[in-house]
């Protein structure tokens, strides 16, 4: 099925801030984000942190280099509920080299309470 403007989805999350090694975006998950079971679905929690990893890493690329995601791992640790308040999810660089870089991320709400956490591996190339 195509995403049109009447069927097309939004994952309601926003960067809040980025500095070097570091991304940390907010959302808010909703009625759209349930899984069959009532939960916010995991997918939901993987695209959020992934975001944070990617764009802290992202912070590391100097001029003429990209990267791309070669592995993500994330643990859920608890269940967001349909009522859940925003979450955050707070990026940072492990380590950056020539052809790889890895990243760690927190998922948590306002109190510091913890939903999941995840690591990745990019690979680092050179822009053609």
């Amino acid at each position: 099925m195509m995403a049109t403007q009447e069927n097309r989805q939004d994952l309601d999350f926003m960067l809040l801030e980025v500095d070097d090694g570091r991304a940390l975006f907010q959302g808010t998950p909703g009625p759209a984000h349930l899984n069959p079971m009532g939960g916010i679905h995991g997918g939901w929690y993987a695209t959020l942190l992934d975001s944070a990893l990617g764009c802290a890493v992202h912070t590391k690329m100097p001029a003429g280099r990209a990267y791309t995601t070669a592995e993500l791992g994330v643990n859920l640790v608890r269940a967001i509920g349909a009522k859940a308040p925003r979450v955050r999810a707070e990026g940072e660089v492990i380590h950056v080299g020539r052809q790889l870089a890895t990243a760690q991320a927190r998922l948590y709400r306002p109190d510091g309470t913890l939903y999941a956490h995840a690591t990745t591996t990019c690979l680092v190339f050179e822009i053609k």
